[in-house]
């Protein structure tokens, strides 16, 4: 038979996520106008700053050349009212003029200086205009397709979004699970059952296609939320992806590696249940020989149940050969390991031959 010697494992949680992106705009006009051009591929990735849109601009550029003259205009009534108030404060004292003269021409300069401030509000606000003919991706992420065509009308803020820009690096997985294991990891961890280990509660993902993830994630909200509706827990992770492999909408596996726990992994491939619905699994023992343990609690740990009592360091644990073997049988045993995919690797020899999950 085939068996593998066990030992303490890093108790982990898998749970299942769907992936977000970390920020999404719709982008809106904020001037009406015609659309011009077009300037991204769409579906593309973009950079903060990237032309996607150009509207037409002539009407906005007239109205800045005109806000540029009304200034100019304004500006230069200034000299000629400050040259008179100044004039007016020398002759005032000598009687050459006045208080009430004085006074008009000090609110001639006031208004003449408000005038400038103005036509320097309305300059302003035609170069924002202008400038908002052009409008450009908010941050750097994957451009949708857009909605409108070169030539169709907008107008500002309409609700209708030109596209929507998405950032994937990084990017977000929500993952969820019941409010009832959130408690019992809890009490566990406080009751010391599970601790913590030198890294945080790495994050690890399975993707879509079974394969793994080389980057690992951390909590973004680590304070889970409880559904009111399905009183299941949701948890926001954030995983680098700097090849954007991760797409906003897959759904993926995480574990969590939540610490280390006194207990021992044994694969589903090498246990089953008995009539009260224990978990059993085959050892073999002394002389040996085949016996069977029952474990009354069995958490499930990824591809595992995790076992905390009945087990210790060096067991030999049968994993395969179990229909043809029963208690106090004499076995001889080939050590194996088992690998992610659930395969038996003999570690007898280089040469040894493997046996595929059951």
């Amino acid at each position: 038979v085939l068996a593998m010697s066990v030992a303490a494992q890093p108790v982990t949680i898998m749970l299942p996520g769907r992936a977000a992106a970390s920020r999404s705009a719709d982008i809106r006009p904020q001037v009406g106008g015609t659309i011009r051009s077009i300037d991204y591929k769409e579906g593309s990735f973009v950079k903060k700053g990237d032309q996607l849109f150009k509207l037409d601009d002539e009407s906005y550029a007239a109205t800045l050349a005109e806000a540029k003259a009304a200034l100019a205009k304004a500006q230069a009534s200034v000299p000629s009212a400050q040259a008179a108030f100044d004039r007016y404060q020398k002759l005032v004292p000598g009687g050459g003029a006045t208080q009430a003269e004085l006074d008009n021409a000090k609110v001639t300069l006031l208004q003449a200086q408000a005038d400038v401030a103005s036509a320097e509000a309305s300059l302003k606000s035609a170069q924002i205009n202008l400038d908002y003919t052009t409008i450009g991706a908010p941050f750097d992420g994957l451009a949708d397709v857009s909605t409108l065509s070169v030539g169709n009308l907008v107008t500002a803020s309409q609700t209708t979004a030109l596209t929507t820009v998405r950032q994937v690096d990084p990017i977000y997985v929500d993952l969820t699970d019941s409010s009832v294991n959130l408690l019992k990891f809890r009490e566990e961890l406080d009751s010391g059952k599970i601790k913590r280990g030198e890294s945080d509660f790495p994050i690890h993902l399975t993707l879509e296609n079974g394969k793994e993830y080389d980057k690992t994630g951390s909590f973004d909200v680590p304070i889970p939320t409880v559904s009111q509706t399905t009183g299941s827990i949701t948890m926001r992770v954030s995983f680098p992806n700097p090849d954007r492999l991760i797409m906003p909408g897959m759904y993926v596996r995480a574990t969590l590696t939540v610490g280390k726990k006194q207990g021992y992994l044994i694969p589903q491939r090498a246990a089953s249940r008995d009539s009260d619905g224990n978990l059993t699994a085959r050892f073999v023992g002394a002389d040996n020989k085949v016996e069977t343990r029952r474990f009354a609690e069995a958490a499930a740990s990824g591809n595992s149940w995790l076992v905390t009592e009945g087990i210790k360091d060096g067991d030999q644990l049968i994993v395969d050969g179990l229909q043809s073997i029963s208690d106090g049988m004499v076995v001889k045993t080939t050590p194996v390991t088992i690998d992610e995919n659930g395969v038996a690797k003999s570690t007898a020899s280089p040469d040894a031959a493997t046996a595929p999950a059951k």
